[in-house]
């Protein structure tokens, strides 16, 4: 693995922005891929910003659980990740207003948040030791 499209380092993190028409499952591979890509380079916090993915819904809880021990795994416990997700996938009915997956990922030590905006992730990933 020595190269990811729509990757790129910065100061002290890097950004991973995945882009098309997908169906959930490729969603939840392009997010391991871009993680398990941060953590062979040695990235210690990344910023993914999926809002230019589409073609499928917010996942359920029971999904929300499973993605985020694979993403978990892909982490390793050296890559702390924020989420940019976009306004359909907060506003749905399906969207997961007390942030179940954020305690998963705190109950598995998965160092991982989702926000609304890139503004809102880098204030967040400035703060992670």
């Amino acid at each position: 693995m020595n190269k990811q499209r729509n990757f790129e380092v910065q100061k002290g993190y890097a950004v991973f922005r995945p882009t098309g028409r997908v169906s959930i499952g490729r969603a939840v591979e392009l997010v391991t891929e871009g993680i398990a890509f941060a953590r062979s380079l040695g990235v210690r916090k990344l910023l993914i910003d999926i809002t230019n993915l589409e073609g499928f819904e917010p996942p359920g809880v029971v999904l929300r659980y499973f993605l985020i021990l694979e993403w978990a795994r892909a982490a390793g416990r050296s890559v702390c990740v924020a989420l940019v997700i976009g306004p359909e996938m907060v506003d749905s009915e399906r969207a997961d207003p007390r942030k179940v997956g954020t305690v998963i990922a705190a109950e598995i030590k998965f160092t991982a948040d989702i926000f609304p905006t890139e503004e809102d992730a880098l204030r967040w990933l400035d703060r992670v030791e």
